[in-house]
């Protein structure tokens, strides 16, 4: 018996250590499946079903190889998850003596330079802000990692936090005055030094982008690199191989110019006025591209003669600025810094004027006063399947849902990924018995007034009688709001609803409050794990299809038609089946969790690509009836 196989077995390491545990074939085949790999170097594209324990499954055939390994996760979450818990379990059970680290994005970390800033500042204005700053000072004294996660009394969303980081543009690096104690630089070196670096996708492409102009040191060094929730990599992958800029870039290069002109260059007036001027234009700008939250398609907002004169303006405010921050240079390390970043952003607005390229989505996002406008490539196919086939490691993907229909063919065709071993393992949960899907009769017509209120009427019968403990997962933001106001209207049952307060703190709430429903759209639809009696009704309300008008989608539907290819069995299926998997994976979690999902979409009955959906779902028995789910959740 080898010591992996050792290892999972009745009475291994790994019961001993782990009260409860049982050996599962599933788990025991994918860690004998990475050992495998591992000594080959080759790549391993794994579909591991809910509860087969795939993080453990990965961990151990790695720290067993003794090889210097990244293990990149999907969000910040599941990050601190398998560093905190999981992975200290298993270096118990193999009594591991490697080197770990925990490496996140700069925007995690306390910049001890700003914080001494803001403090020399004193000019807070809110008093909540102030308190917030108070509490960051006090923690900060005591911090050894400075990850401003740690800082539990801070609330993850207090506006306070983007002034306490540092971006890669306004560091001072090695100029600060703080650099031998900057919380970066030493999470950063601790990976370097690190056998188990455990990092998020965002920083992982982030680190692979800063590689291609020559400075990303992590990457180079790994002999293993796993991909857990590996789904989420090809949107991920696509930001970081294309070019973005952002009002908050401007506002705090315009912030960081007039501290400048405060502190160091009092004399300079016309460099405090210039940053004035050009924060004014971004603000202008920003107006003319519509109200709330919007997406659309760059390409088209710049041939509007408003928009297109505004963006040209703009522009020549900034270079303005730079031909004003020449006055000075040499006067100000920080101001020398801030001049790069100028220099920077008129090569990305150059870049934004350039829209005839090829190859590329030109898009541009609002959310409240701030803008984003991004140049996106089409595929990262051929920069990511370059790594694969030029980095001698191996490459592991895994994640509760990749495959379609029984085949990797789109996750592939989007990773550029060629001649991999691949596994599909089914949950170890006996969905026929402890789960029902039901969609029922007698849905509302899509596209009404009332079809909210209809759909409202329809399930909440259903909630009542399961008391609640239960996700709403919506398709879309009105959707969202309006059921949840019809529930408040005409339910007793306490309604939480997405936005109204962190995602940690509703996810709190739900899980010891009785009698609640939670209203959630995209974010709710993975990553979350509500195990047990809190949760036992999924209702979705339609198959989760991206809008077609989504400027990258759209971009991506049109290249696959001149490419020949179908657009809608090519990408829009696939797609909205891996979403869709998601968002069922939410209701069991346990072997003994029991519940029903319901889907409100008649299409998963009438339309011939309804089998693909339900083929790679799991096999729950399924009824039309909503008394027969009534019956089953009443039947404990």
């Amino acid at each position: 018996m080898n010591k992996v196989t050792e290892f999972f077995a009745e009475g291994g390491a790994l019961s001993q250590q782990i009260k409860g545990f049982h050996p599962r074939a599933e788990q025991l085949e994918m860690a004998q499946a990475i050992e495998k790999v591992i000594s080959e170097k080759s790549v391993l594209v794994v579909e591991a079903g809910t509860g087969t324990g795939k993080t453990f499954a990965y961990l151990a055939p790695v720290l067993l190889s003794g090889k210097k390994t990244i293990i990149s996760t999907g969000s910040k979450n599941l990050q601190d998850q398998l560093f905190n818990r999981d992975l200290p379990a298993i270096k118990k059970a193999l009594s591991y003596t490697g080197k770990t680290a925990l490496l996140k994005g700069r925007s995690n970390y306390l910049c001890l330079e700003r914080l001494e800033r803001l403090i020399a500042q004193g000019v807070l204005g809110d008093k909540s802000v102030l308190k917030d700053l108070v509490k960051v000072r006090q923690w900060s004294i005591s911090s050894k990692t400075g990850d401003l996660t740690e800082c539990t009394d801070l609330a993850e969303d207090s506006p306070i936090l983007p002034q306490l980081t540092s971006t890669a543009e306004n560091c001072l690096g090695s100029d600060c005055p703080n650099y031998a104690d900057c919380y970066v630089a030493l999470a950063r070196k601790k990976a370097l030094n690190a056998d188990i670096v455990v990092v998020n996708h965002h920083l992982f492409f982030a680190d692979m982008a800063v590689k291609e102009s020559g400075f990303g040191e992590l990457i180079p060094q790994a002999e293993n690199i796993i991909f857990d929730e590996a789904h989420q990599l090809p949107d991920i992958a696509s930001q970081y191989f294309g070019q973005s800029v952002s009002s908050r870039q401007f506002f705090d290069l315009c912030k960081d110019i007039n501290i400048v002109y405060h502190t160091e260059l009092k004399d300079l007036k016309q460099l405090s006025s210039a940053a004035d001027t050009l924060q004014k234009m971004v603000q202008d700008f920003r107006l003319l591209l519509g109200e709330g939250n919007l997406r659309g398609n760059w390409r088209e907002i710049l041939r509007q003669s408003a928009v297109e004169k505004s963006f040209k303006i703009l522009i020549e405010k900034l270079d303005f600025l730079s031909e004003v921050i020449k006055l000075a240079l040499g006067c100000s390390q920080t101001l020398d810094n801030i001049f790069e970043r100028v220099e920077n952003l008129k090569g990305y607005l150059q870049r934004l004027l350039e829209t005839e390229r090829v190859g590329y989505c030109y898009w541009y996002e609002t959310f409240a006063r701030q803008f984003a406008l991004h140049i996106t490539p089409l595929t990262v196919a051929d920069k990511f399947g370059e790594q694969l086939k030029t980095k001698q490691a191996t490459w592991i993907f895994t994640s509760a849902t990749l495959e379609v229909d029984g085949k990797f063919d789109h996750f592939y065709h989007r990773l550029g990924i060629e001649n991999a071993r691949q596994l599909i393992l089914q949950s170890p949960f006996n969905y026929t018995e402890q789960a029902l899907l039901c969609v029922p009769r007698y849905l509302p017509n899509t596209n009404r007034t009332n079809t909210q209120t209809e759909l409202g009427k329809m399930l909440l019968p259903v909630i009542e009688a399961n008391q609640g403990r239960c996700f709403v997962l919506c398709t879309s933001y009105e959707m969202m709001r309006n059921l949840a106001e019809y529930f408040r209207s005409n339910s007793q049952l306490s309604v939480l609803l997405q936005g109204e307060m962190p995602k940690t703190t509703l996810l709190a709430q739900f899980t010891v409050s009785k009698n609640t429903i939670l209203v959630a759209t995209s974010s709710f639809w993975e990553g979350i794990d509500v195990r047990g009696n809190a949760l036992s009704l999924v209702i979705i309300d339609k198959l989760p299809f991206m809008s077609p008008d989504e400027p990258l989608l759209k971009a991506r539907i049109e290249d696959c038609r001149l490419q020949g290819g179908n657009p809608f069995n090519d990408i829009q299926i696939p797609e909205a089946v891996i979403t869709l998997k998601q968002g069922v994976g939410r209701l069991i979690r346990d072997v003994t969790d029991r519940g029903v999902v319901i889907i409100c979409d008649n299409r998963l009955v009438m339309r011939s690509y309804a089998e693909t959906f339900l083929k790679s779902l799991p096999n729950l028995s399924r009824t039309r009836d909503l008394n027969k789910v009534i019956q089953f959740l009443q039947n404990k």
